[in-house]
């Protein structure tokens, strides 16, 4: 069955596509190479994995209940719309809006995988284009892991956000060879993580939680390779040049805040677009959620040198401004210490089960041979 008939809207005929610019670049070098960035491809390198391999594919999920959200989390729980809801109604909202959250990060995992290819092809230094060719594979990894999750455990696919499809637009369109990184590595990628790890930490579900636990892995080193060569990069840049970045930021960063309303998965229920927009912005859960998703941004963009005082007073005005002092490096190490040690306790209980069940075979033939 094609992927097509499983949308809850027309995600629109064809291919989108988006005019490239920019210059495709070689280089001849192949002996240099920035210590920090050839350990990091080595890494990328070592921690390739199998989604079929690595994830537990049997295990059930409720399609009405995917994620295990408390109903205080739903953007209208408590409102007249939400205590007219019967019981029914409410478990097919619940899959609406996880099926919504899951769209939007497999369609960014796809805009993921295209600015890392577009990155191998225009970044001018070769250990970068090293990197980036991983990344390219991490991506795909995860859009078919994503694809996989919504076509055969929920059923439903949403079409892209129309924020985070500008967004995706304006970072490909763009001629500079930075701008990917930008928008891609620093943007996209950082608010995912937050996204990733809000709900990892939360869900009780065990196939969602290993989802995002072993795809954050691998974010975390796409954002420290944003963060390496764009720090190094952008200490050669005027003024004027890193205002430029800074102005695509803050568009970036309002774009992406409101991205997160969900706001289409309300009127498909009947509310209107008004009320829809109010309910969000009332919704406590999403506040908390939309300032969250800046952790991981805020500090990388001031850690690469973009923290001039219009952007200073864009998060101001986010009420993120504070988060520029979070350590990128201690939530990065985080999401690997999990990750690792969430693999350590799943073999372990399957050693143990494997172990459990020889032991009461070797049990059975003991007494039969007695018998």
């Amino acid at each position: 069955m094609t992927t097509r008939k499983l949308y809850a809207h027309d995600p629109g005929a064809g291919a989108w596509e988006v005019p490239a610019s920019g210059a495709a670049r070689f280089n001849w070098d192949y002996d240099s190479g920035r210590d920090r960035l050839l350990a990091l491809y080595q890494k990328g390198k070592d921690k390739q994995w199998d989604s079929v391999k690595r994830i537990d594919w049997d295990l059930e999920v409720d399609p009405y209940d995917p994620l295990g959200v408390p109903d205080e989390n739903m953007t209208i729980y408590g409102s007249p719309y939400w205590d007219r809801m019967g019981e029914a109604e409410r478990r097919d909202m619940r899959r609406h809006f996880a099926s919504w959250q899951f769209s939007q990060f497999l369609h960014g995992e796809q805009g993921a995988m295209v600015c890392a290819a577009r990155i191998v092809e225009s970044v001018p230094d070769l250990d970068a284009k090293f990197y980036s060719a991983t990344q390219t594979m991490d991506e795909a990894r995860h859009a078919e892991i994503y694809s996989r999750f919504l076509r055969e455990k929920i059923g439903m696919l949403y079409p892209i956000n129309d924020n985070l499809q500008s967004l995706l637009g304006d970072t490909l369109r763009d001629s500079r060879w930075d701008m990917p990184y930008l928008g891609m590595q620093v943007l996209i990628e950082g608010l995912a993580l937050a996204a990733f790890g809000m709900l990892r930490d939360t869900t009780d579900k065990p196939l969602p939680r290993q989802i995002l636990t072993y795809v954050m892995q691998d974010e975390a080193r796409h954002v420290a390779f944003g963060r390496m060569a764009l720090r190094d990069y952008y200490k050669e840049l005027t003024d004027a040049e890193l205002r430029e970045r800074e102005e695509f930021v803050i568009e970036g960063c309002y774009l992406m805040r409101d991205r997160l309303r969900g706001d289409e998965v309300l009127t498909d229920f009947g509310i209107p677009a008004k009320d829809a927009r109010e309910l969000s912005e009332q919704a406590e859960y999403l506040r908390l959620f939309r300032k969250l998703l800046f952790s991981r941004i805020v500090p990388c963009v001031k850690d690469i040198g973009l923290w001039g005082e219009r952007l200073q007073r864009a998060y101001v005005d986010m009420g993120v401004f504070e988060m520029g002092d979070t350590s990128l490096d201690l939530l990065m190490a985080q999401d690997e210490e999990i990750a690792e040690a969430y693999d350590a306790e799943r073999f372990a209980a399957e050693e143990a089960a494997r172990t459990a069940e020889v032991a009461e075979t070797i049990k059975e033939g003991e007494e039969a041979a007695q018998g």
